[in-house]
Formats: C-alpha cells, sequence, structure tokens
C-alpha cells in the first residue's frame, strides 16, 4: 500500500511555530513509523518520491517542514513561513525544535511503539543531537550526509562527532564520497555496535537526493538504506 497524495497537518513546535508535516499513513499505528528531516534550503517536498516507496516496504511515513529551510519540488517549506511572519530566528539550530517537536507527535499520535528518525543534511547531524534524550521515542536513525555544520553558529567545530559518541540506538550514516572525510569521524565516534557506514561506489548526491531515481547509483543506495530498515522495523 503507498500513499499517492498525502494529509498535511500542522502542530505546535516548542515555542508555538506551527510544523507543517505530510503524512503518508497507509497502515495502523502498529507499522513502523519513519520521520523524515529535510535539508538546508528545502522542505518536506524532499520527500515525494522517497515518502511512498517507503509505504510499499511496509513503513508509514511523515515528512516534516523545519524552520530553516525553503522550497523542493514545488512545496513551500510553510514552518519556514509561521517562523518568519512570527519573528523567530531561522538558523539550523533554531529547528531543533521542530524535529524534537516531530518526535513528540509522531510517537505520540502515529505509532504503537518506537520511531525510525531520518535526518538529511543538517537535519542528519541534529537528529543524531537529539538521539540520547528520546531513547524511549526513537528506536533507530538514518543520517544522509551529516556534518560539522554549525561551527558559524557558535557551536564547537566537532560538536556533531561529541553528540555522537553518546548514541546507543542503531545507526545508518551515509554520503558522497567527497564527503567521507565529514561523516567518517562522525560514524566513527558512535560507540554502539549496531551502525553501519555506507559509501556509494559512485559519486552520489547529497542528503536525502542519493535515493532519487535520476541519481546515479540509487539502486544500491536503496539496496542499502532498505537492508538497515528492515534490520531495525
Amino acid at each position: 500500500k503507498k500513499v499517492e497524495v498525502p494529509q498535511t497537518v500542522t502542530f505546535p513546535s516548542k515555542d508555538g511555530v506551527p510544523v507543517t508535516a505530510d503524512l503518508y499513513l497507509p497502515y495502523d499505528k502498529n507499522a513502523p513509523l519513519v520521520l523524515l528531516c529535510h535539508r538546508a534550503k528545502w522542505s518536506r517536498g524532499e520527500y515525494l518520491e522517497i515518502a511512498p516507496k517507503l509505504n510499499l516496504l511496509g513503513f508509514n511515513a511523515i515528512a516534516i517542514d523545519q524552520r530553516s529551510g525553503k522550497t523542493k519540488n514545488n512545496i513551500d517549506n510553510a514552518t519556514a513561513l509561521a517562523a518568519e511572519e512570527a519573528g523567530k530566528a531561522t538558523t539550523y539550530l533554531d529547528a531543533v525544535q521542530d524535529i524534537q517537536s516531530a518526535i513528540d507527535y509522531g510517537f505520540s499520535n502515529h505509532a504503537s511503539s518506537k520511531i525510525i528518525l531520518w535526518g538529511s543534511s543538517y537535519s542528519a547531524s541534529l537528529s543524531l543531537t537529539l538521539l540520547e534524550n528520546n531513547k524511549d521515542k526513537v528506536k533507530a536513525c538514518l543520517c544522509f550526509s551529516p556534518g560539522e555544520y554549525f561551527g558559524d553558529l557558535g557551536k564547537e567545530t566537532d560538536w556533531i562527532k561529541k553528540e555522537a559518541e553518546k548514541v546507543t540506538v542503531p545507526v545508518f550514516i551515509t554520503s558522497k564520497i567527497s564527503e567521507d572525510k565529514d561523516s567518517r569521524p562522525i560514524f566513527n565516534a558512535i560507540k554502539t555496535a549496531e551502525k553501519t557506514y555506507y559509501l556509494p561506489i559512485i559519486e552520489s548526491k547529497h542528503g536525502s537526493q542519493a535515493l532519487y531515481e535520476t541519481t546515479e547509483g540509487f539502486e544500491n543506495n536503496w539496496a542499502e538504506t532498505q537492508k538497515f530498515l528492515q534490520k531495525v522495523r
């Protein structure tokens, strides 16, 4: 089963800004739920092609707009617009509360067990920082092109690596070949035994775009992603 047209909802972030999300929920709450977070300058539209494929694999999915972002696949980032209207800052770090609120929302309303968190680029990195405090709600995490993106926002240049040291749930990390130098130190810092690092053999695309059918080598990228998902479902 797959959802062709997702249902769009909003729920409040920690500071009251409405977070907009697309619900791809063809199954009841007993199906595993994947929470999809987008990359910089993009929106929940990043997952128009990916979410229905997750449905076909037996997963429910929710794709959110974080306040740091803009437009992708003709879908404007409604959370970013709402945050700007409310006069709120929209840096990568300001988006942490949106992801946290989405974890709470997905876990409370659409899942009967712990959820799977999925991040792309800056949201992949932020996802790693949220795992320690969400052990009761998140059972695994997929990170597409994580990196140390927060140095100019006042964070240490190895902040994500340090946060990764606290991770105790299964993690899947992948990136383009040219991003290996950014993502591998983060992966190496993770102490849990259940961790997977996948580096494509062909230069891929940044973030979750690695899975787009227009991306060279996407079949292998999907196969490896799927292998991890089936392991943690």
